[in-house]
Parts: C-alpha cells; structure tokens; sequence
C-alpha cells in the first residue's frame, strides 16, 4: 500500500500529526531564509525603482539578476562536495554555506542601503547581482538539508517539509515583504532605511542558522579533498554524474519531457509576478495597501493552503495535485486582468490575492514535492538544483522582459494578464500527455520506500 493510499485510509486531521516533527519546523525556519532575498532584489526593488521614475522595461530588465537562480546547477557540486575551511568544521556540510552566503547577503544589503538610483543605479544593479548569486547559492545547501533532514522511507515527513519549506518561503518573502512597505512614506523613512531595518533581519537569520544542527545521516558523497586527488576524475563525478545518472535512469525521453515541464510550468506566475508591484502601484494602491495586501494576507493564505496542499497531494497523489493547481493558477490570474479593468479596488485585490495565494501555495508544494521525488539522494544538491534552475530559468531570464511586454500592449495590463493565464497551457499539455509514465514513477517511488 503506498503512502497516498495509506492516508485515505485514515481520517484527514491525522495526517497533521507530521507536523509535530521538530525536523519540519526546522525546514520552515530554513525557507524563510531562503524567500527573504527576494525582498531585497523584488518587490522592494521594483518598487523604489518605479517611485524614482525608471520605465517599465528598465524595471523589467532588473529581474535578469534572478537568472543566478537559474544557473546555480553550475556550482552546486561545489556545495555538495568542498568542505569549507573552519565553517565546516563548526557548522558542517550544509551550514556552512549558509552561514557564508548570509554573511555575503548581509554585506551586499549594507551596501545596497549607502546608494542612490538617480546617481548610482549601475552599483545598485552590481549589489543586487551579489545578492542574487549568494542567495542562490545558499538555496542550493538549503534544498539539500530539507531533502536529507529526512530518511529514505519517510515520504509523508518529505511532503510536510516541502509544504514548510513553501510556507517559510512566502512567510519570509511575503510576511518579512511586508516590512519595508510599512515603513518608507517618502517623508520619514526611505528605501535606503528600509534596507538598513533589513539588514537586522539578516543578522537574526544568521543567529538561527548557528543555533540548529543539521542531521550527518544521509549525506552520501565524500567530500573534496584540497590536495591529492585527480581533478579530472573529479569534474566527470561532480557535474556530469549527476546528469548522465538522472537521463540514464528516466530514458531519454521522459527525462527530456520532464526538463521541459519544469522549465515551463511556472512561466506564466513569473511574468504576473515579476509586474505585480509596478502595476499595483500604477493602478493606484498605496505602499500601506500594497504591503497589507500583497504581503501580509497572501502570507498567511499561502501558508495555511501550503499545509493544506501538502495533506490533499498525499492523498491525490502529486501528479494530480499539479494539475489541479496548475489549472487554478491560470484561472486566478484572470482576476488581475479583471481589477485592471476596474480600478484600485481594495475589494476585489483582496479577493485576487486570496485566491493567487491559494492556487499558487497549492501548485508550489506539488511542484517542491515533484522535483524532489525526482532526485536520486547519491546527488541531492546537484540533481534538485538543476530541476529547481530549469524552473527558475522561466521566472527569472524571460519574465525580465515582462515590461517589455505590458509596453508592447500599449499598456493593457488586462490584455496581459489575460497572456499569462494562456502561458499555463503548455506546461498543463504536457503533464497531461506524461501523467500515465509520471503515475508509475510516484508509484515505483512509494513502493521503493516501503521496501526501504
């Protein structure tokens, strides 16, 4: 009996039991880290450059500092098998790097905070670039503690810290988001201060990092050795094992099939996101609404439907849970093209952003989970960041020409929106046509887990 099978079997409010397990708490704490830097280099960011007049395609263009996201799979063998000096002994393998990524963050952020756009926005695209790759980095060390924080055989704890690592994420992203909205009026407080406030923020991050162990279990690669060993060898180890081993054991053309959904599943969210905070704020809204709306109640809807989404996919299965929400993610971006006909409406923005935060915590933790179950644990950090780029690499490279987009339409936000419903379709196509191979595979999944 696999693990979806087993919980129908059993009322529903016992599956909550797996979240009295200190292991998933620890992983939310981890994705508030992880969603926090997109504050920095977003919404935020997006919002001080549109208050200082930059066009919406210069804005747009800002979000090609995401593409680091998208191309971390390049050095996350190194976090998979370089021991840092001195931190690794302190903190080990995972830590480590976290702590040498937040030191990172923190350092760009305080420099972030000394600039201004009108006189220095080449340096703010410099500072926004480093907070990228360090938090990029980090999200490779912080995937691959989620994943290993958990046995082989523990798939239910698996899909409860992909559903945490999602609400921490968002609270950090979203709740942590909402702080510099709050704050910066334009008179008292300005966006260099907001930077300064958050720059705190970074500093407790860091403390909760050093405070928490990490689990020695299922850490199976050996670790580089600085002297003493054939580079070569290494290389083909490090970066083409891992490749070769995720084409060799899907085939050729499920592996392919695969690399595209996850390059295009998310597309359509990402250029609705990626405009978001310019359009709310040329619609009308206000920093207060914006950082109430958008930030605080998306927070909390995301975080209860993350949970929720993680018990309804255990039950249904993750193939079905994309689909449903990737069908509701299309249909709730229509709401958007609906307020750009309307206006500022508080009303209908709070019904927009209840029913985004709903379809899009739920597709998230079905998209975290379907990744996750794809990656053999022999290359954890390697085969996860590669998946997670691919998907990144549609919300972050193409979504930059997002502005481009809304100029091109002469400024039709509705026609838009509208466009990034359509932009769902493929990846939905796709599942469709490969949810019969993908239904083995959980399947094969769950039956190697009982064996285990």
């Amino acid at each position: 009996m696999t693990d979806s099978q087993t919980s129908a079997a059993q009322p529903w409010y016992r599956d909550l039991a797996v979240y009295r397990e200190a292991r998933v708490w620890q992983i939310f704490g981890f994705g508030i880290i992880s969603g926090f830097p997109w504050v920095l280099i977003g919404s935020m960011l997006s919002a001080w450059l549109q208050e200082e007049g930059l066009s919406r395609g210069s804005i747009g263009l800002f979000g090609i500092v995401f593409v680091a996201y998208s191309i971390n799979a390049l050095w996350s063998p190194l976090v998979d098998r370089f021991q840092l000096p001195l931190l690794h002994r302190w903190l080990g393998a995972r830590r480590s790097w976290i702590v040498l990524c937040l030191s990172g963050l923190a350092f760009a952020t305080f420099f972030m905070s000394t600039l201004d756009v009108q006189s220095n926005l080449y340096w703010i695209a410099v500072a926004a670039v480093a907070i990228s790759f360090f938090s990029a980095t980090q999200d490779v060390a912080i995937d691959a503690f989620r994943i290993e924080s958990f046995a082989a055989n523990e798939s239910r704890l698996q899909s409860a810290g992909a559903a945490m690592a999602t609400a921490g994420w968002w609270t950090g992203y979203s709740g942590l988001g909402a702080i510099p909205f709050y704050l910066v009026d334009g008179v008292t407080y300005s966006w260099q201060d907001a930077y300064w406030v958050l720059l705190g923020v970074l500093a407790v991050q860091l403390l909760f990092v050093i405070m928490f162990a990490e689990s020695k279990r299922y850490h199976a690669i050996a670790p580089v050795r600085v002297k003493g060993f054939r580079w070569w060898a290494w290389v083909q180890q490090t970066f083409v094992a891992p490749v070769v081993e995720f084409f060799t054991r899907n085939g050729w053309q499920l592996a392919t099939a695969l690399l595209t959904f996850v390059f295009v599943f998310k597309l359509g969210e990402a250029f609705l996101g990626r405009m978001s905070i310019v359009f709310y704020k040329e619609i009308g809204f206000t920093n207060d609404q914006i950082a109430t709306y958008s930030k605080v109640i998306t927070w909390w809807v995301t975080i209860v439907f993350a949970v929720l989404g993680s018990i309804v996919n255990i039950r249904i299965g993750i193939v079905r849970g994309l689909l449903i929400g990737g069908a509701a993610m299309a249909a709730s971006n229509l709401l958007f093209a609906w307020i750009a006909l309307v206006g500022a409406d508080t009303d209908l923005l709070l019904a927009a952003v209840l029913i985004d935060g709903f379809t899009s915590a739920w597709s998230t933790v079905a998209f975290v989970a379907f990744i996750s179950l794809l990656c053999n644990r022999t290359f954890t950090a390697s085969q996860y960041a590669l998946l997670a780029s691919l998907g990144n690499l549609g919300r972050t490279l193409l979504s930059s020409y997002s502005g481009f987009v809304v100029d091109w339409l002469d400024g039709n936000w509705s026609l838009f929106f509208i466009l990034t419903s359509v932009m769902v379709i493929p990846g939905l196509l796709i599942l469709l046509a490969l949810r019969k191979r993908l239904s083995e595979l959980e399947a094969n999944y769950h039956r190697h887990q009982e064996a285990d």
